[in-house]
C-alpha cells in the first residue's frame, strides 16, 4: 500500500476519517488552489497572504474544526500567520465570485476523474442523457456586525446562488453567484446557459422556466424537464391525451407552441399534467412540465417520475446545512459568505467521492440505501483532531502526489476496512398532521410539568 504505518491503526478502526482527510488534501492542495487563484481572480493579488491559507481556514470553520474565524486564524501556524486578523477579514471581503465558482468547478472535476476510475458513477436517470438538476438556495440573513448594517431592524441577506448537480456523479459541478440577496434567480439564468452542453438534460422548478432559458437549451443542443411557469404563456396543439397513472395522480400529455424570444420562430415542445391526487404545498392540484426531450427516448409517464427526483438536490442542501456550517451568520460581507458556501459544496464533493469509495468496494446498492451522510460526519468530526495529531501534516502529502488511478486504488482498498452497520440510515415513517394547539396570547407560556401531570 502507498501509505505508510503510522496510518494503518486509523485505516484499521477509523477508515471513512482516512478518507476524508485524504481527498481533502487532494482538493485542497495549496500550490494547485494558488494556481486557480492566479488564473481566475480579476482584480485580487497575493502580498503576504496566499488564497490557499485562507482557503484552508475558511476550510476549517465550514467543516467544523475550527468554531469561527477568529479561532481558526489563532489556531494558524506562526509561519502561516504573517499577517493580522483585519488583513484577513479584509481578505474575505475581496473574494471575488469567479473565484469561489472556480473552486466547486476544479473540485468537482478532480472528483470526477477519481470516480470514473473507480467506475462508480451511479445508474443514469435517463440512459443516453446528462442529467443536471438545476437549483438556487437564498443565503440566510447574517448579523448586524459591518457598520452599515447596524442601523436597521432588517435582516441583512449576503446573497444567492445556483448550484448543478451531476446525477451520476452527484457532484455540485458548477455555481452562479450574485451578491445581492434581493435578485431573482432568473437573474443568473444568462451565466447558466452558457454551461449547457450537447444531450444534457437540465431539471428545473418553475422558478427557471422562462422563454429564453428553454429555447436557449434546446439551440445548444441540450433538453430540458421544467415545470411551466405562470407567465409563460404558448399555444396548445393538438388534443390532450391521457397517458396513465403515476403515484402522485394521472398523467396527460399535449403539444405547446412557443415563439422563441432570440429568433422568433415558432417551436412545438411537450407539455405533461400530472392532476394530483393531493395538493402541493401551494395549493395547486396540477402542474405543468414542459420538456424537449423526444417522445422515443421516454414517455411522459417516464418524465413525469423523473420531475420528482429533481428533490435529490434539496437533498444536498439539507445535507450540507445539517453537517457543514455552509452559512456562518457572522459573515455579514456578501463575498465572504458565497465563497464559505462554496467551500461547503467542496467539502460536499468530498464526500461524494468519499460515497463512490464505498459503492465501489461494496456496492451501489447497499450504500445508496443504507449509508448515511450524517453519521459519515459524526465519526469524522470526532475523529479528526486525534488523527490530526497522531499522523502530522507532513504525511498526508502523498495525497497530492498521487495520480488518479493510484488514489482510486488507495481509497478502494481502505473503503475495504469499513463496516457499513456504523452508519446505517434511520428512515422515519410518514409525517404525521400536526394537531391543533391551544391559543395563547404572543408571550404566552406553560409549565411543562403541569401539563405532563393534569390527568393524574
Amino acid at each position: 500500500m502507498l501509505l505508510g504505518k503510522l496510518f494503518r491503526p486509523f485505516i484499521e478502526n477509523r477508515p471513512v476519517c482516512v478518507m476524508a482527510r485524504g481527498i481533502l488534501e487532494r482538493l485542497f492542495d495549496p500550490k494547485r488552489i494558488d494556481d486557480l487563484f492566479a488564473e481566475t481572480a480579476q482584480a485580487g493579488y497575493t502580498r503576504k497572504l496566499h488564497f490557499s491559507t485562507l482557503v484552508s481556514l475558511m476550510g476549517d470553520v465550514v467543516l467544523g474544526v475550527q468554531p469561527s474565524v477568529h479561532a481558526a486564524f489563532q489556531a494558524l501556524e506562526e509561519k502561516e500567520a504573517a499577517v493580522t486578523l483585519t488583513a484577513v477579514y479584509n481578505k474575505l471581503d475581496r473574494v471575488e465570485s469567479v473565484v469561489s465558482a472556480a473552486l466547486v468547478r476544479d473540485a468537482a472535476e478532480q472528483a470526477a476523474s477519481v470516480i470514473d476510475a473507480l467506475g462508480a458513477r451511479q445508474e443514469s436517470w435517463l440512459p443516453g442523457y446528462r442529467c443536471r438538476v438545476l437549483d438556487g438556495n437564498h443565503l440566510s440573513a447574517t448579523e448586524h456586525r459591518l457598520e452599515e448594517l447596524r442601523t436597521t431592524w432588517a435582516a441583512p441577506l449576503p446573497g444567492k446562488i445556483l448550484v448543478v448537480l451531476n446525477q451520476e456523479q452527484m457532484l455540485a459541478e458548477e455555481v452562479f453567484l450574485t451578491e445581492d440577496g434581493h435578485a431573482q434567480e432568473r437573474s443568473l439564468l444568462d451565466a447558466t446557459l452558457q454551461s449547457v452542453r450537447a444531450k444534457d438534460l437540465w431539471i428545473a422548478d418553475r422558478n427557471f422556466c422562462t422563454l429564453k432559458f428553454l429555447c436557449g437549451i434546446a439551440r445548444r443542443l441540450g433538453y430540458f424537464l421544467i415545470r411551466q411557469h405562470g407567465t409563460v404563456k404558448g399555444r396548445l396543439v393538438g388534443r390532450r391525451r391521457k397517458v396513465a397513472r403515476c403515484p402522485t395522480g394521472m398523467v396527460y400529455e399535449q403539444g405547446i407552441e412557443l415563439r422563441d424570444p432570440e429568433t422568433g420562430d415558432f417551436v412545438t415542445y411537450r407539455r405533461i399534467t400530472v392532476e394530483l391526487d393531493q395538493a402541493t404545498r401551494d395549493g395547486d392540484y396540477e402542474i405543468h412540465l414542459l420538456s424537449n426531450v423526444p417522445a422515443n427516448a421516454a414517455d411522459a409517464l417516464t418524465l413525469a417520475a423523473l420531475y420528482r427526483k429533481r428533490w435529490t438536490i434539496e437533498t444536498m442542501f439539507q445535507e450540507i446545512t445539517a453537517t457543514l456550517q455552509c452559512e456562518i451568520q457572522t459573515l455579514g460581507y456578501p463575498k465572504a459568505a458565497l465563497f464559505a458556501f462554496c467551500l461547503a459544496l467542496v467539502a460536499y464533493n468530498a464526500v461524494s467521492l468519499l460515497k463512490a469509495a464505498l459503492r465501489s468496494e461494496h456496492g451501489a446498492v447497499i450504500v445508496n440505501e443504507t449509508v448515511s451522510g450524517y453519521y459519515l460526519n459524526l465519526e469524522i468530526r470526532g475523529t479528526y483532531d486525534g488523527m490530526m495529531i497522531a499522523i502530522p501534516e507532513r504525511h498526508w502529502k502523498v495525497f497530492r502526489t498521487l495520480s488518479v488511478t493510484e488514489l482510486a486504488s488507495v481509497l478502494k482498498k481502505i473503503a475495504s476496512h469499513l463496516s457499513l452497520s456504523r452508519y446505517r440510515k434511520h428512515p422515519r415513517g410518514p409525517k404525521k398532521p400536526p394537531p391543533k394547539k391551544a391559543a395563547y396570547a404572543n408571550g404566552g407560556h406553560v409549565s411543562t410539568f403541569r401539563l405532563l401531570n393534569r390527568n393524574e
